[in-house]
């Protein structure tokens, strides 16, 4: 990143307990740090060794990739990216893989145990914030991509929901995209976090151009089934139904970029 955006990331990280103390989502952050906090996290699920995990995530690298392909965003060693709702920093650690540049990345995550394990886990050239996103401290169109994924889903406030959309689209570049992961339905078993259909997506990101596909096989599906039979876990992974995720992206407008929903 250029030197001007870097110092000025790293000034806000130093001054986040503040800024967060003063927002007016103070509330829904509370919430959120909260419903985080009751959260059991059962590691092995998430485990290399479990096959459900591992066909989802190759599932989800080998459309991804062929989308950014598709947009002209290969190779990926000059693009500037950021993650709003970065978390423990997967999905930034998945673009190094793909060959981004550390140095060009940038991840934003409000829970400060979070942002903890991403440092432990990330190159030390990606600058961590942890902050809001309703407030993004850089200039507009600063960013090749921007990404989210499972972080809206955990957003129950309209009004929040709406400034962090706007907030994408404003640090996105005209010719950049946002790439977007979450979850298209409820989860019965977890009250804090509420599912977010594509009719919301396409209302929250207006006069952009949105390409989403259901994908993601429902997970308790997934993980039975993968540890079996690679290719029932397939099959049913095209029966757009079953599937929990809407996975693609969403493009600014611009010339040739009409709203498409």
């Amino acid at each position: 990143m250029p030197d001007r955006l870097t110092a000025t990331s790293r000034a806000d990280a130093a001054s986040r307990d503040a800024a967060v103390a003063t927002t007016p989502w103070a509330r829904e952050e509370a919430r959120i740090r909260a419903a985080y906090s009751r959260r059991t996290h059962d590691g092995a699920q998430y485990s290399w060794a479990r096959m459900g995990h591992v066909f989802q995530a190759q599932e989800r690298e080998r459309y991804l990739l062929r989308t950014l392909r598709r947009h002209g965003m290969l190779p990926l060693a000059d693009k500037r990216i950021l993650e709003v709702g970065s978390g423990t920093g997967g999905r930034l650690r998945d673009f190094i893989k793909w060959g981004a540049t550390p140095e060009n990345m940038i991840g934003v995550e409000l829970l400060p145990d979070e942002v903890a394990k991403a440092r432990a886990l990330l190159p030390p050239g990606v600058t961590l914030l942890c902050r809001n996103a309703a407030d993004l401290p850089f200039p507009p169109a600063a960013f090749d991509i921007v990404l989210q994924s499972t972080m809206f889903t955990s957003v129950l406030d309209p009004a929040l929901k709406r400034r962090v959309a706007q907030e994408m689209v404003r640090v996105l570049k005209p010719t950049g995209l946002i790439v977007w992961s979450d979850f298209r339905f409820n989860n019965p078993w977890n009250h804090d976090v509420r599912g977010i259909s594509k009719r919301e997506i396409t209302e929250l990101f207006p006069l952009c151009r949105v390409e989403l596909r259901r994908t993601g096989l429902a997970p308790p599906l997934a993980r039975r089934l993968a540890e079996y039979s690679w290719l029932a876990t397939y099959l049913l992974s095209r029966v757009p139904w079953l599937c929990a995720h809407y996975l693609g992206v969403i493009l600014p407008p611009g010339p040739g970029r009409d709203a498409i929903h």
